[in-house]
């Protein structure tokens, strides 16, 4: 019986781990969405174009 108290109290601090590590990695998602989101919106408002002279120009 005191061997499946210590594994519980074991288990108890190790979810505290997994929870913290949860929003670590939950907070990373965040940021490389937000990152990914606005390269999209500068890459669509600021894309160029290649005129006949070969000289890239601003749409």
């Amino acid at each position: 019986m005191s061997d499946l108290e210590n594994l519980l109290r074991m288990t108890a601090v190790q979810a505290e781990g997994m929870r913290g590590l949860g929003g670590y990695a939950g907070g990373m998602f965040m940021a490389a969405s937000k990152v990914l989101g606005e390269e999209t919106v500068s890459g669509a408002s600021g894309s160029t174009v290649q005129g006949s002279n070969g000289n890239q120009a601003e749409k």
